[in-house]
């Protein structure tokens, strides 16, 4: 195996002056830099980045937890968001070649620590892939590297956030069921209770029934966040509405609402005109639905993106204030809510922040 000393020997200079090439320094004279690099070359030296870490004590790794909840459902879930997440966070990552290390939690097979502080010890940093992560757990993991949340409460003040600015785009899906089709009975298919990101559209959806005291909440229901429990959803809301429908029906998230729209066409019903039907996340699939779904647009990919820069800047200067980062949505506007076919409409929402 070539060796750092076979390097320099071949090109004639200092270990150390390898080492200063090697680490992009620039206390190195170009041409000397070209022979050390012509040396790296032809001799097809490969640095041991292991020594290097250590020696800028680092290990020049970060660790991502992803959420994965109990399999009582014929689908994945989380897929869509999760793998949309890891490439935000892999495309940051790459830049500046690090390595990630990932790990699935279920905390229905995995309730205690051990595999957690394990991955601690071979990280520099660990971001949490979903807010409803344990607080328990949090706590521990967080007094052994530094950590950042991925969708974690807007108004957490212990540690780094970032998400989407659910709230605006919830209100903002709400409120044009509201004012644009003169919504008056709601019904809110909900998410998890313990997700910070339903609870926030669950809060805008509140807001808005609040200032127009003309429309109100008819019933809810929780989710999992799944297509199967939308479809199980939308049955519980057919046998509790069988004879007076609601005008819409607000859905946490994508893949209920696509559950949901399979569960009424069974039923024979048409969407928008027996019931309007909106959800959130804006993935692919909801597209092609029959209807097109109405939703909001969530920057999944990005999330990851400046998650991974966040604890970066975490790890390198850690006296720095936690904070929190809110993404900007887009309000997408199709079909399903009762605009005509072929309608496809974006509209960028502000955030809090703005």
């Amino acid at each position: 195996m070539t060796t750092l000393y076979d390097v320099a020997r071949l090109a004639g200079v200092s270990t150390a002056t390898v080492s200063r090439v090697l680490h992009g320094q620039d206390r190195v004279r170009e041409t000397t830099r070209a022979r050390v690099q012509k040396a790296i070359e032809e001799l097809g030296y490969v640095p041991d980045n292991a020594a290097q870490s250590l020696s800028r004590g680092r290990k020049e790794v970060i660790g991502i937890v992803c959420i994965e909840r109990p399999a009582d459902h014929h689908e994945n879930m989380n897929l869509t968001y999760t793998d949309e997440l890891l490439h935000g966070v892999e495309s940051h990552i790459r830049m500046l070649d690090w390595s990630l290390l990932i790990t699935f939690w279920n905390e229905a097979t995995d309730p205690g620590f051990p595999r957690l502080a394990a991955m601690s010890g071979k990280v520099d940093g660990v971001l949490i892939g979903e807010g409803s992560f344990p607080a328990r757990l949090l706590d521990r993991l967080a007094a052994r590297v530094p950590v950042t949340l991925i969708a974690g409460p807007p108004d957490e003040r212990a540690f780094d956030v970032v998400t989407a600015d659910n709230r605006a785009g919830a209100a903002a899906v709400v409120t044009h069921l509201v004012a644009k089709h003169g919504s008056r009975r709601l019904f809110h298919l909900d998410g998890p209770p313990n997700a910070p990101d339903a609870s926030e559209r669950r809060l805008a959806l509140e807001e808005v029934l609040h200032e127009h005291p003309g429309s109100r909440l008819v019933g809810t229901t929780h989710g999992s966040f799944s297509v199967e429990s939308g479809a199980e959803g939308g049955e519980r809301i057919l046998a509790a509405f069988s004879d007076d429908l609601p005008d819409a029906i607000v859905c946490a998230n994508d893949q209920m609402a696509i559950g949901l729209l399979r569960t009424f066409a069974q039923a024979g019903l048409s969407v928008p005109a027996d019931v309007a039907v909106v959800g959130f996340d804006d993935i692919f699939a909801g597209r092609f639905t029959d209807p097109p779904l109405t939703t909001v647009y969530q920057p999944m990919r990005t999330l990851g993106e400046r998650a991974c820069a966040r604890l970066i800047e975490r790890i390198t200067a850690p006296s720095l204030p936690p904070a929190v980062e809110l993404l900007p949505t887009e309000l997408v506007i199709r079909s399903s809510c009762g605009c005509p076919p072929g309608t496809s409409i974006r509209q960028p929402v502000l955030t809090a922040q703005e």
